[in-house]
């Protein structure tokens, strides 16, 4: 509750109160309101982010939309890549329907989609009520300073939100700190190798072997983004899900006919991928036993070995490896080739 009074507690004989002192108290008690001491650990970039603390972001504000229960949401990005999350190692993925950015909701409009960053994470700030400058970024594209924001992990992704006391702050182009962070990115960007996953870097697995080994990096975004529908690139992602996972499923895909449906993501994006039938032997490295699919599936969804007596299936935490894979995009439908496009596995091996 916030005090409206002005009968000062001690004063001067000397000290005669004005209507501008009132003024100027009422406007540090609001600040106070908005800015609570001991709340914010610091001001954070996209990679530093950590589940639960409230922090400031500086960051591009590329699009605001209202979301379908009536909350405002903001797509921003600041040139770096949202650390990577640990997933669920009971993942029911027939559940999850991911989709470029965010995996609840209906994917963004092609022409809103293709005006995103291709490198970093762009990451959606939910809140539940209206500002005044929603109205500017509505209408154009600018930097900001979101105080006090906090952020979670849901569906294995980064999801901000604006808290009763966040505040946003439109900023300048020749703002210091919009400078640094651009500065920090083209030089990101003039470089292959740091275009790639931060979260990757020292870190990609070996774990499969590719056709396309001279191909340079293309993130998913790139791909979603490309001006045709068919695309053929070479990327580093994740595997956060499968269907079919289980050893007696996946043994029919070499002599069913039957594919396997991956969830990759990468910084920039999550999208489906499937492995077909005529690619699926040479993808887990010929006709395996039941056991040896399974480890293989395991090492590519970051199952960690079970231990001693511990029950198959156990609920507990995983952290999928990097992986490099060939794919390519086609249509199903020559009348519908954008709302018909799919992704596919080729050229990738898992090695034993």
């Amino acid at each position: 509750m916030v005090s409206t009074e002005f009968r000062p507690y001690q004063i001067s004989m000397k000290h005669q109160g004005t209507k501008h002192d009132n003024q100027i108290l009422t406007q540090m008690r609001m600040w106070l309101v908005y800015h609570p001491p001991g709340l914010k650990d610091l001001e954070l970039q996209l990679r530093n982010i950590k589940s639960d603390s409230t922090f400031d972001l500086v960051c591009k504000v590329l699009h605001v939309c209202e979301g379908p229960s009536g909350e405002w949401i903001f797509y921003v990005w600041d040139g770096t890549d949202t650390p990577a999350t640990e997933l669920q190692t009971l993942l029911d993925t027939e559940a999850v329907t991911p989709t470029p950015l965010h995996p609840e909701e209906a994917p963004l409009p092609r022409e809103v989609l293709c005006t995103l960053p291709c490198v970093g994470t762009v990451l959606r700030v939910f809140s539940n009520r209206f500002s005044k400058e929603i109205l500017h970024l509505q209408k154009d594209i600018y930097w900001a300073r979101f105080c006090n924001i906090t952020c979670k992990q849901e569906f294995g992704m980064w999801k901000g939100s604006l808290l009763p006391s966040s505040r946003i702050r439109l900023l300048s182009s020749e703002d210091g700190s919009v400078i640094e962070r651009l500065k920090t990115f083209n030089g990101r960007f003039a470089t292959q190798v740091h275009r790639e996953p931060m979260a990757s870097l020292h870190t990609a697995s070996d774990i499969t072997d590719v056709e396309f080994k001279r191909a340079g990096y293309t993130t998913l975004m790139e791909s979603l983004t490309h001006g045709q529908v068919t695309h053929k690139f070479k990327t580093l992602v994740r595997v956060v899900a499968a269907y079919p996972c289980q050893g007696k499923e996946l043994h029919s895909l070499l002599t069913g006919d039957y594919c396997l449906r991956l969830t990759l993501e990468d910084p920039t994006a999550r999208i489906h991928a499937y492995v077909h039938k005529d690619n699926a032997v040479s993808f887990f490295g010929g006709f395996l036993t039941l056991a040896a699919l399974t480890r293989k599936m395991n090492r590519l969804l970051g199952v960690p070995e079970p231990e001693d007596d511990a029950e198959e299936g156990m609920a507990g935490g995983r952290n999928p490896p990097w992986i490099w894979c060939c794919l390519k995009s086609y249509r199903l439908d020559k009348y519908d080739p954008w709302g018909s496009r799919r992704y596919r596995i080729f050229g990738t091996e898992i090695r034993d």
